[in-house]
């Protein structure tokens, strides 16, 4: 911010929450993919999707954003970051038009209710998100009845759903049509796990064919794009609509963005309105999600990489074994070697070498995630690290 004095940024943009004088430090240094540290220790997070900051670490990247292209407040979502985030959202995703929503939930339930339309019943994995986490919220505001299908597991195939559309002529009375369907890629329930492609096509082609919408739930999105090679505008071009959150692995402190045909995106800002979502100012989660966004698939295939290396490094140990899980994307099972202090070793790699994970059990076993905090330190740092942890709790 060197060519705007405080007032001038504040009368540019009409910020008033943004810190002139904080220190110029950014992740982000010459090229656009050239990843720096964190001020202070750079802490590995084997944990989450990716980096979130406390209130200064924020106010240090927006700083950082606002350095490369002042950033300019949305007003009730129209204009400034909101606006530019949108519009770089349609283009990613390949579809007409996007919109910011304030939450995940919200993109999801407005999605599925104007694709829905009169129709009430929604069929979904009985493990998603949409069925298991957002309150019943599509039975008790928007009128709609969820149809799990295939308990407990990760996905449900085209033939499972084709049969359970069949079954509704001799199995209910009454004729209260259908909505939509629902789906979730990856599952958080099912560890990371991804729907597969190919029963995602031939969902998409049954859909198109009965002129029933499709809804793709895909927080974690660019997690499945990373781990399966296939991009977030292919996933997207199966799908009505298609909600990608801001904050699992953008670092902002919230909000998502709903990307559809324009048909279906203008009426949501009157739906968002009518549900209490309707915010002053957005610009602070937008202004972080673009900031982040840049150069982003480029350092997840970093974070692949280095993981790989390590976790080939890692297994080598005897006892350690780091493994992925079938059909995953960015979590692992890991199981330390017997006779080690589980909380001992957790606690070595974190005050010890900054690196933090889950707790082990009293068995050794933990889930790790991996994300680009990996890029903060060498592979060769990370594995000494583990070594000298294993050997600090043994019993």
């Amino acid at each position: 911010m060197s060519n705007y004095n405080r007032r001038d940024f504040f009368k540019a943009t009409g910020l008033a929450a943004l810190p002139a004088l904080l220190p110029a430090q950014t992740l982000f240094a010459g090229n656009k993919n050239e990843f720096q540290p964190p001020p202070a220790e750079p802490v590995v997070k084997l944990f989450g999707d990716g980096e979130m900051f406390d209130g200064t670490g924020y106010l240090e990247q927006l700083q950082a954003a606002s350095a490369k292209q002042l950033i300019k407040a949305d007003r009730y979502g129209i204009g400034g970051a909101v606006e530019e985030l949108e519009k770089k959202f349609a283009v990613i995703t390949g579809k007409e038009k996007a919109i910011y929503m304030p939450t995940g939930t919200l993109a999801n339930q407005l999605a599925i209710a104007v694709l829905s339309g009169e129709n009430t019943k929604v069929f979904v994995q009985d493990t998603s998100h949409v069925y298991r986490d957002e309150a019943d919220a599509a039975q008790s505001v928007f009128n709609k009845r969820l149809m799990p299908l295939v308990k407990n597991e990760t996905y449900f195939s085209a033939a499972a759903l084709k049969q359970a559309i069949a079954a509704l002529d001799h199995e209910e009375v009454f004729k209260s049509g259908i909505g939509c369907v629902s789906i979730e890629n990856p599952v958080r329930r099912k560890d990371g796990r991804m729907f597969p492609l190919e029963e995602i096509k031939l969902i998409s082609e049954y859909c198109k064919a009965n002129k029933i919408g499709l809804h793709l739930d895909g927080a974690r999105l660019y997690m499945a794009s990373a781990w399966s090679g296939t991009s977030v505008k292919e996933y997207s071009s199966y799908f009505d609509t298609v909600y990608i959150s801001l904050y699992k692995y953008l670092g902002a402190s919230g909000g998502a963005v709903l990307c559809g045909d324009k048909a279906i995106i203008d009426k949501m800002p009157h739906l968002i309105k009518i549900h209490g979502g309707n915010q002053f100012g957005n610009w602070l989660n937008a202004a972080m999600a673009l900031h982040r966004l840049e150069g982003m698939e480029e350092r997840l295939q970093q974070s692949i990489a280095r993981f790989k290396e390590i976790m080939n490094a890692l297994n080598q140990l005897p006892g350690l074994n780091i493994t992925a899980y079938e059909g995953g994307t960015n979590i692992y099972s890991m199981q330390l070697p017997p006779a080690i202090i589980p909380r001992k070793f957790a606690d070595t790699l974190q005050d010890k070498y900054f690196i933090r994970m889950p707790v082990p059990d009293d068995k050794g076993n933990c889930k790790i995630s991996v994300n680009e905090t990996l890029l903060y330190r060498d592979p060769n740092f990370v594995i000494h690290a583990f070594k000298d942890s294993i050997k600090t709790a043994l019993t």
